[in-house]
């Protein structure tokens, strides 16, 4: 039977409108929606950058340079500070790099995001880059396109699936109106937020939205690309070992900058100090880096373009490329908001750019300029960084529009992603997940039972018997109860075994024994028990492991105090009438 909208239902037969249609209208309007959030955002952005970056600099002379320019630090501590307020009012809801609990939202906890994070991911993230901490705009903006998408399901009451469908789609407009890419949404969205997880009927909703919020955002800020890149092309096929070199090194560059990210991070965590101060402290720092490296502060777009065009001098880019993995990582890692998406490209295209200043001095008849490395680095270290290759790809090729660099780009994305995952199965964007133990590559039948705990389906009302019941009282309680594992309990009602239908079927024929031989001495001792916060997947890996039926859920402060039985059966219901209401809500 085909899934409905249940609030919609009587008008889509009313005006004969199908589900499907319905769907690609709600995708178009979630695009407009997009786009016209890159606006604001961007805007805002904009805003704070000219009035606390450039007029502070003005105000404090630090734009005069000498001895003024160890003023700068107090530009980004400044936006760090206004993030107080914001963080006090909703704790946990501005701070830090929160891409990782989005995808954890999508694709495990159904999907719902709050209204108001429209508003803060456009403040907090306007505020920290704007005032020179370095971060990125394109995870906020992701959550800014997925939130309209959330919402919009809300109001229409659509299904599960559905739900995560319109905020993929949400996604994909906010990535593709922010690069003017409208491919390289579509496959943000099913690399990194759907985690390649999508079936191809969904596939229409997603392009469409991405296709509207570019048209949005270029009736706004024209047909530009994201970066102003020169045309470059391979010099010839002998040039293709040098880019796979580049792609083992963005690898190997990319997994530096994941575990930089999360030991940084660790060590503010581990600070003992007031947590609103941090993202102070850590703009303190981006801001001293700033007095020597200008170009680490803010999202470093226009020194992406001067390394693209070869405008950089090469101990420069080379320094570059790891203050900028620390400034981000302090700037994230301490509090402040945004996104590591730009940060990628600065690292990608710097990394690349002195990848090819080496190549092209050693050999430079056969090989194309340091700038054309440099824009395969971006796509090869973004690709390498999230471990979604087609978005790098599609990114790089859309922003140059040049067919010729694909080849060679390919070959260092796939390369880059390759190496990357060998060394760590976790992109930058899952690894937290995976640190606090969400499964988030599990399966979709693994993701509901992972959503379910034991205690919301365990039977309270537990059969138990007394360590000197006889083996007869143990067979009458269990064709009277219907119950066939029996914990056993001791004279202070706590469990020293268990006892089955197994354990008493040897039993049944022999009746001068059956008043003899008590529970004590027939209970399993070496009991496998659940507590009820496990979930039912782990309660599933309990049950294979002696293909038991039923099984004990005790206190995990207290193993032996028995609170509850859970039954396979009741497990395999309760998955369907999960399964059943996220489809039907």
């Amino acid at each position: 039977m085909k899934e409905k909208f249940n609030r919609i239902l009587p008008l889509l037969k009313k005006f004969r409108i199908s589900e499907h249609t319905f769907l690609i209208v709600l995708s178009f309007a979630i695009g407009i929606l997009a786009g016209i959030a890159n606006v604001a955002f961007r805007s805002t952005m904009s805003f704070v950058y000219n009035t606390v970056f450039l007029g502070g600099s003005k105000l404090l002379s630090i734009d005069k340079g000498g001895y003024y320019r160890a003023l700068l630090p107090l530009l980004p501590m400044f936006g760090a500070a206004l993030l107080i307020p914001l963080s006090l009012l909703f704790p946990g809801e501005v701070n830090g790099y929160g891409f990782p609990k989005f995808i954890e939202k999508v694709n495990i906890k159904g999907g719902v995001l709050k209204a108001r994070n429209i508003v803060l991911k456009i403040l907090g993230p306007a505020l920290t880059i704007g005032s020179g901490n370095s971060a990125g705009v394109e995870g906020p903006i992701a959550i800014i396109g997925g939130t309209i998408g959330s919402n919009t399901g809300r109001l229409f009451k659509v299904s599960g699936s559905r739900m995560k469908l319109l905020i993929a789609a949400g996604a994909a407009g906010g990535i593709a109106a922010t690069f003017n890419a409208p491919i390289a949404g579509v496959m943000f969205a099913i690399e990194i937020v759907l985690l390649g997880n999508y079936e191809l009927s969904s596939f229409a909703a997603i392009v469409i939205s991405s296709g509207i919020a570019t048209v949005v955002s270029r009736g706004y800020y024209g047909a530009n690309p994201a970066f102003a890149v020169p045309q470059y092309q391979l010099k010839s096929p002998a040039e293709i070992p040098f880019y796979i070199v580049l792609g083992i090194l963005t690898g190997l560059l990319a997994v530096l900058y994941t575990k930089t990210f999360y030991r940084i991070r660790d060590g503010f965590d581990a600070l003992k100090m007031n947590p609103q101060m941090k993202p102070v402290l850590g703009a303190f720092i981006v801001g001293v880096f700033g007095i020597f490296l200008p170009q680490v502060m803010g999202n470093g777009y226009d020194f992406i373009e001067a390394s693209l065009a070869g405008k950089i001098i090469f101990p420069v880019i080379v320094l570059l490329i790891f203050f900028k993995i620390v400034a981000t990582s302090v700037t994230l890692g301490s509090g402040g908001a945004g996104g590591i998406f730009a940060p990628a490209l600065f690292i990608g295209a710097m990394s690349g750019g002195s990848y090819g200043y080496i190549v092209h001095r050693l050999f430079p008849a056969s090989t194309a300029s340091p700038g054309a490395y440099a824009t395969v680095g971006i796509g090869a270290f973004l690709a390498a960084a999230t471990h979604a290759p087609l978005t790098g790809i599609f990114l790089l090729f859309e922003m140059t529009g040049n067919y010729k660099i694909i080849i060679p780009l390919m070959f260092t994305s796939i390369i880059g992603t390759l190496v990357a995952r060998r060394l760590e199965k976790d992109s930058i964007d899952t690894l937290e997940l995976t640190r606090r133990g969400v499964k988030i590559h599990i399966g979709a039948e693994e993701a509901v039972m992972a959503g379910i705990k034991v205690r919301e389906v365990m039977r309270g009302d537990v059969v138990t018997a007394n360590e000197s019941a006889t083996l007869d009282d143990l067979i009458r309680t269990m064709i009277e109860k219907e119950s066939f594992y029996i914990p056993v309990l001791d004279a202070q009602g706590l469990m020293m075994g268990i006892v089955s239908l197994q354990d008493v079927r040897p039993a049944l024929m022999e009746g001068e024994v059956r008043n003899i031989v008590k529970a004590s001495e027939i209970a399993t001792e070496d009991v496998i028990v659940l507590y009820p916060d496990d979930n039912l997947n782990t309660a599933i890996e309990h049950f294979s492991l002696k293909e038991i039926d039923e099984l004990p859920v005790v206190e995990r402060e207290n193993p032996r105090k028995v609170v509850g039985m859970l039954n396979h059966k009741d497990v395999l219901d309760a998955y369907n009438k999960e399964v059943l209401k996220r489809e039907t809500a």
